[in-house]
């Protein structure tokens, strides 16, 4: 994500970066979820977006 805060997006919206904490207030937004979820998914399954989507799903 840019240095811009003001810009909400991620920089690479295929890809999470749990190490910027507003990419990651974001994502869980996006996918309705918590941070702890939001980094077990991405513990589990890794950084594409697509792949957490479906595993939050379960």
């Amino acid at each position: 994500m840019p240095d811009n805060k003001h810009i909400t997006h991620p920089a690479d919206a295929k890809r999470i970066d749990i190490h910027d904490l507003h990419e990651v207030r974001n994502w869980c937004q996006g996918f309705g979820c918590t941070e702890e979820e939001l980094n077990n998914a991405v513990a589990a399954v890794g950084t594409w977006a697509d792949d957490v989507r479906e595993y939050l799903k379960k």
